[in-house]
């Protein structure tokens, strides 16, 4: 069961590293991240509707309130990082905003162990790390000056981690008492209120006319529809910081996406990174409990 929880993550994992390719196709042509986000989300939305309406008679809550609270505070996570991580793309790459993005981690990490949920075991810490040191050579974040840094771009990066923990959190604890189509639901129709409250609506009204459309549909139909019911079916099967450190096979994937589809090299500082990844989230598999 913990072998399908980690499959179904990676499986999550790597269709947000396709997704996050595809938002920099349309981050390309113009369009604001905000609307992508929104896009993204919206679209996503309507898949676990539809899942919703399938799986109905399963649909039961225990406990309407903290679910709905749980959901809402996930909703927020998801809508957060989303809307950061693209925002510090474009203040200051996508090698420094991938690596910002995924501290969330280590804010898990901080979260469980402040409020005694996981034990603060060496062999967390190592992995942690060892991941995170992957990850800045397959972004060589290292080789980028600290004073060429934008301060917006460096706080929306770690915001987007943050924002990320939320969700895994709120997640994992809406679906203590609801069935999980119904918190996801829940959390991205927060989601779209939030996003519509901040996104320029000329141009969200230009995707229906827009060629790109369908894009943004397939974005969504990747990115927040399949994705999240791979990752949310991995989540409930392992722990949170397990699940955060094994999703961090996304930027493999979104390199991978680079070097095939647009045409990017990848040195071999990156290519091991990619190597450490995938061999500390191979160790993880094996040894993390859920």
């Amino acid at each position: 069961m913990r072998l399908f929880g980690i499959g179904f993550v990676i499986l999550a994992a790597m269709l947000w590293g396709v997704s996050g390719g595809l938002a920099g196709i349309l981050m390309d042509k113009g369009w604001d991240p905000l609307v992508i986000s929104f896009y993204r989300g919206a679209v996503g939305l309507v898949c676990l509707l539809l899942w919703l309406l399938i799986s109905s008679k399963r649909n039961t809550v225990k406990n309407s309130s903290k679910v709905i609270t749980w959901s809402i505070l996930a909703g927020i996570g998801v809508a957060g990082n989303f809307s950061f991580y693209f925002l510090s793309i474009s203040e200051t790459g996508v090698a420094v905003a991938a690596t910002l993005m995924y501290t969330a981690p280590l804010f898990v990490f901080v979260i469980s162990f402040l409020f005694r949920m996981e034990r603060a075991t060496p062999f967390k810490l190592i992995s942690i790390l060892i991941v995170m040191v992957g990850i800045s050579m397959l972004t060589n974040v290292y080789q980028i000056g600290i004073g060429s840094l934008n301060t917006l771009g460096i706080a929306a990066g770690l915001l987007s981690g943050l924002s990320y923990a939320l969700f895994i959190f709120g997640f994992k604890y809406a679906s203590e008492d609801g069935h999980p189509p119904f918190v996801l639901s829940v959390a991205f129709i927060a989601f779209t209120i939030i996003l519509l409250i901040f996104i320029d609506h000329g141009q969200a009204l230009a995707v229906i006319y827009s060629s790109d459309l369908v894009w943004f549909i397939v974005l969504g139909i990747i990115g927040a529809g399949i994705s999240f019911f791979f990752y949310m079916e991995g989540l409930k099967r392992t722990s949170p910081t397990a699940a955060s450190i094994i999703a961090m096979v996304e930027p493999v994937t979104a390199s991978l996406f680079g070097l095939v589809v647009l045409g990017e090299v990848l040195n071999l500082t990156q290519t091991i990174g990619i190597g450490i990844i995938l061999i500390t989230i191979t160790i993880l598999s094996t040894r993390l409990r859920s």
